[in-house]
């Protein structure tokens, strides 16, 4: 099974990015994290993105807030598809991050999921993965189903305590 890569601008993305590490967990696709910065070290981004290929990697997870870069910095190397993750910031509460990730130039497409969406970042990386993979295809229907499951018993709480 191919790896994600789980890149943050700063350690400071860390407890929003562990949403995303724990959703491969839970779908038991093998990742790395590492902190990168678009604007700190341009050569290291360079370098991890046009190598993450023949590194055993299959998609990357790029989180990072304020201009937000990391996302069109990776992807502008590589040819493996990149998530971005907005990451909330105290100037917009995260609307520069989106803004900067969403509004990519034409030819260096960057999915986006929404501020501090690391979690659907990890799904969204496992249904990317599960196109070559079909135990992760299972995964995700099971996954669907436990969600709707809970719905239901949420739904059934909620009529017992209306009628």
């Amino acid at each position: 099974m191919k790896k994600v890569a789980v890149i943050m601008g700063s350690d400071s993305d860390l407890s929003v990015m562990m949403d995303a590490v724990e959703k491969l967990k839970h779908f038991g696709i093998p990742y790395e994290v590492h902190v990168i910065s678009a604007h700190r070290t341009p050569a290291a981004a360079e370098q991890f993105a046009s190598s993450a290929a023949d590194n055993g990697f299959g998609v990357i997870i790029a989180g990072a807030g304020k201009a937000a870069h990391l996302g069109g910095v990776l992807a502008a190397y590589t040819t493996l598809p990149v998530i971005g993750v907005p990451i909330k910031t105290s100037m917009m509460g995260g609307l520069d991050s989106l803004l900067s990730i969403v509004q990519m130039p034409s030819g260096i497409p960057v999915a986006t999921v929404g501020v501090n969406g690391a979690a659907n970042a990890g799904i969204l990386a496992a249904q990317m993965l599960s196109l070559e993979d079909p135990s992760l295809v299972e995964k995700l229907s099971a996954f669907k189903e436990d969600m709707a499951q809970s719905v239901a018993k949420k739904d059934a709480k909620i009529q017992s305590k209306v009628y």
